[in-house]
């Protein structure tokens, strides 16, 4: 039988094809062929467009990108898209809906930008019933009385008093309203968790638009994607070809589309969501690969971890996602490649990732958390998570554990084909795994989370349940022991991220260090609300006994846990 010229498409996705000037010929012949052929079923125009977005990233020629990037410009307009519109929904193709219960983040900026296209879905009755018991305190004290008089429900509530505006988009402009901080706004939107629907309209997210601009292009198209598995130390030792700080216009558009790169996938990642243009920078790494990078807004950053989110770049196209937690030298890795691009270069890409922080922010210690795994995770379970990391270095702390990583190790190379049970998966993904560059001195893992528990507990003993008190206390306290007399010269960043971090470092018992140290430790605390966070980063890797007093501290308490 005939094979379709879908599938002979399809075909030549292999790692060989793309040094073979015949294939390339027969790809651009059944490119042009499908561009112009309806397909019959919902299921092969997904595929069709799957397969035109790896080939943007992967064109193997300048004729197939142009031929690829026609079809892609055009692909809203094809008969069989509009045929099969609804059975397409979810899937992030241009034209089509999105459901999903977006997080605030995500629900805000879409609310900002595409106010008319963002809608509840009223099948979620639970939904409505939430909806309602948190809408009067949201309003005025005429509407929020005659509700609670009424109780009409909170679908009919909202198409009460929404006026023009849509329900979820008047919902949501009333929490952004709230005057309380933006964690407690996230706080009662995720609470409600409503579900919505995202209807499609001019430039509204989707898979088939996706691209940056800014990123470079391959100079040969032509060079395959690197399939085999690399040495995370030797690519460690190669220091990308440029990283290049990104105007604040730049800055947007990647933060725009690392946000619309979940909407499109049914995801959320809180760098993402809370992403700082105006800390954005790419990194190039030749041959057409780059990572975007973003920090987060001042308001939103933690007391004492720097979250770097970013994007994995392939000639502009977006393949994964990455988010790194940055505390001191040693970084909690969260990866990810997009479904599409599976099969091409993961191992490669993650491998350059590493080297990009660690040139970047000075990382030598790197970690996966057990969520990342497969730990509560079934997609982490089931993707084979753990193996990839294993395979690539990374190894488990304690005994026990490498010894039943081991034993499964050589059980799978005795019996090819052989695949590890679930249970020995989630066994194994109850633990970090850690790769340190310097693999005779592991690196201790922070405890950031025992530190915060740590800081809670000092703080009730201080000033009971006003933390505000406990908190003014602990700055003021620390302030002094710095030896400075006042906040002049602080800004409102800095002045925040002070707050937030000295009940962490009033559990390092400061006043015993040298001044110069004490000094030192003021230009790192103000540096965490930088204009860029890196520069927090920098100054901790150049304060050795910050560094030594918050992993001996996090150690210490790690038991809180």
């Amino acid at each position: 039988m005939r094979r379709s010229a879908l599938v002979e498409l399809e075909s030549t996705r292999g790692p060989a094809v793309p040094a073979v000037p015949a294939v390339h010929a027969r790809r651009l012949a059944l490119l042009r062929r499908l561009e112009k052929q309806p397909l019959a079923t919902a299921e092969q125009v997904q595929r069709l467009h799957e397969m035109l977005c790896y080939l943007r990233a992967y064109p193997g020629r300048a004729d197939v990108l142009e031929q690829v990037e026609r079809m892609l410009e055009g692909f809203a307009f094809r008969d069989d898209l509009r045929r099969h519109r609804r059975r397409l929904d979810d899937t992030g193709i241009v034209g089509t809906a999105i459901h999903y219960r977006f997080f605030s983040g995500q629900a805000q900026w879409l609310a900002a930008r595409w106010p008319a296209h963002l809608h509840l879905d009223r099948s979620d009755e639970e939904a409505g019933a939430r909806i309602g018991a948190a809408l009067p305190p949201l309003l005025a004290q005429a509407e929020a009385d005659a509700l609670m008089e009424l109780k009409p429900g909170g679908y009919a509530a909202l198409d009460l008093l929404r006026g023009s505006a849509t329900d979820a988009t008047f919902l949501l402009q009333r929490i952004a309203a709230l005057p309380t901080t933006s964690l407690a706004r996230e706080a009662l939107s995720d609470a409600i968790d409503a579900s919505h629907v995202l209807w499609p309209g001019p430039g509204t997210p989707s898979r088939t638009e996706a691209f940056f601009g800014a990123a470079p292009m391959a100079r040969v198209l032509e060079a395959a994607p690197v399939r085999g598995r690399p040495d995370p130390r030797a690519e460690l030792a190669r220091a990308p070809r440029r990283v290049r700080e990104l105007p604040l216009r730049a800055g947007r558009e990647l933060a725009d589309l690392a946000q619309a790169a979940m909407v499109t996938r049914a995801r959320s990642l809180e760098a993402f969501s809370y992403a700082n243009p105006a800390d954005a920078c790419l990194v190039d790494d030749g041959d057409g690969l780059a990572f975007g990078f973003m920090g987060v807004l001042p308001e939103r950053r933690h007391a004492l971890a720097t979250l770097v989110g970013g994007l994995t770049l392939r000639n502009r196209v977006p393949i994964g996602y990455v988010q790194a937690d940055i505390v001191g030298r040693s970084a909690a890795l969260s990866f990810n490649t997009f479904d599409t691009f599976r099969g091409a270069e993961a191992a490669y890409t993650f491998a350059r990732w590493l080297a990009a922080l660690h040139h970047l922010h000075g990382t030598t210690a790197f970690t996966i958390e057990p969520y990342q795994l497969g730990h509560g995770n079934d997609e982490g379970l089931h993707s084979g998570a753990w193996w990839f990391y294993y395979k690539l270095g990374f190894r488990p702390r304690s005994a026990a554990r490498r010894a039943m990583a081991e034993r499964e190790a050589a059980r799978l190379a005795r019996h090819p084909g052989a695949r590890t049970p679930a249970r020995t998966l989630l066994a194994l993904a109850e633990e970090h795994l850690c790769f340190d560059v310097d693999e005779a001195r592991p690196h201790p893992i922070p405890q950031p989370a025992a530190l915060g528990l740590a800081a809670g507990a000092a703080l009730s003993r201080l000033a009971g349940a006003d933390r505000e008190a406990a908190v003014a206390a602990c700055a003021e306290a620390l302030l002094r022991q710095c030896g400075l007399r006042g906040w002049g010269g602080f800004s409102a960043d800095e002045r925040r991220a002070w707050d937030r971090l000295a009940p962490v470092v009033a559990l390092f018992e400061v006043g015993t260090w040298p001044l110069r140290e004490r000094a030192a430790l003021a230009t790192l605390m103000r540096a965490k609300g930088a204009a860029s966070e890196r520069a927090f980063v920098a100054h901790t890797l150049a304060h050795p006994r910050f560094e030594a007093a918050l992993l001996a501290a996090g150690e210490r308490r790690a038991g809180l846990l």
